[in-house]
């Protein structure tokens, strides 16, 4: 049975007070905000993790990543590697973002040299798939996401996909306030789980976690996760209020 999950991603926000104030506040509210089969992450900037995975220890959220190096280790000046994440007992981490393939350059070989660095650490990838506006408008949306699933995870053994947690995120909606409409999430994500059944078969299909991703908040979070092949969100700046991401958690 596939996990109901709602992750948080800070970006590049928040300052170490504001960050201490922030985890303390989603721990501590936790309680009767959250269900106890909804899987609760937060993704905050690599300085946070240390004192993130401190607070995990006394709340029931999980940790994880934004990001990972695709090199083991080695002359890499300012880079973190997958490694270094399981060395903190971190369970996830963000690969492919949106924002990491246009703003650096991030291309669907790097990805997959990412993602198996991160399975072989133990780490579950939380791996991002979506269009572009242009893409969308000339009706290729389809392609895009089958070539960026194909291309950065149809890879991996039955076994290694099982680890494997998708996030749906439009291009067009991060960020921008436009959320993509109930239906159209289904539509995609229905299309996702298909190609998933067309690879590994209906049962690793129907256990593997596809997430929506894409002005997802407190508003509007219930009717998205209440579509078949929606099983939670990958939260932007919803997630940086803590009344707010827990009303997501609560929205199923």
């Amino acid at each position: 049975m596939r996990k109901k999950i709602v992750a948080g991603n800070w970006k590049m926000n928040q300052n170490f007070a504001q960050a201490d104030e922030l985890l303390f506040n989603i721990g501590d509210n936790m309680e009767n905000n959250v269900p106890e089969d909804v899987e609760l992450i937060i993704c905050p900037p690599f300085v946070f993790l240390e004192m993130a995975t401190d607070f995990a220890q006394n709340y029931e959220y999980k940790i994880g990543a934004q990001n990972i190096s695709q090199h083991e280790a080695g002359a890499f000046t300012g880079e973190i590697s997958a490694e270094m994440l399981a060395s903190m007992d971190l369970e996830y981490c963000i690969i492919g973002h949106s924002e990491r393939r246009k703003y650096f350059g991030e291309t669907s070989e790097m990805l997959a040299k990412k993602v198996d660095l991160l399975l072989e650490n133990d780490i579950e990838p939380i791996f991002c798939i979506g269009e572009q506006l242009e893409e969308r408008e000339a009706g290729n949306h389809f392609d895009v996401i089958k070539n960026q699933i194909e291309n950065g995870v149809f890879h991996l053994s039955i076994e290694e996909f099982a680890n494997i947690i998708l996030a749906y995120e439009p291009v067009w909606a991060i960020g921008t306030g436009v959320t993509a409409s109930p239906a159209q999430a289904q539509e995609v994500h229905a299309y996702i789980r298909t190609l998933i059944v067309e690879k590994y078969g209906q049962e690793v299909a129907d256990n593997t976690s596809i997430l929506y991703g894409g002005s997802c908040n407190a508003k509007n979070a219930k009717e998205l996760f209440s579509q078949q092949d929606v099983d939670g969100g990958l939260i932007g700046g919803a997630a940086l209020k803590s009344e707010d991401f827990l009303t997501i958690a609560k929205s199923f």
